[in-house]
C-alpha cells in the first residue's frame, strides 16, 4: 500500500528535521554566547587586565573601582 512514494516524503521530512536542528543549535549558541559575556566591555583588553589584577589581588576594590570608571569615560 505504501510503495514508492512514502520514501520521498520521508527525505522531506528528514530534511526539516535538520533544519530544525540546524535552527535549534543556532538559537542555544547565541544565548550562551549573551550569557558568557561577549559585550563590548567584556572584551576591551585594558578592562580584562583590570580585572586580572584585581583577582590576583594587585590592586584593592577601591582602587577597582576608580581605575574602571576611569576606563569607562
Amino acid at each position: 500500500m505504501h510503495g514508492w512514494g512514502m520514501g520521498t516524503m520521508g527525505w522531506g521530512m528528514g530534511f526539516w528535521w535538520v533544519i530544525g536542528i540546524v535552527v535549534l543549535i543556532a538559537f542555544i549558541w547565541l544565548l550562551v554566547r549573551a550569557a558568557s559575556g561577549s559585550s563590548a566591555a567584556g572584551r576591551d583588553p585594558a578592562e580584562r587586565i583590570l580585572r586580572e589584577r584585581y583577582a590576583r589581588g594587585e590592586i584593592d576594590k577601591d582602587e577597582f573601582d576608580r581605575r574602571l570608571a576611569d576606563l569607562r569615560r
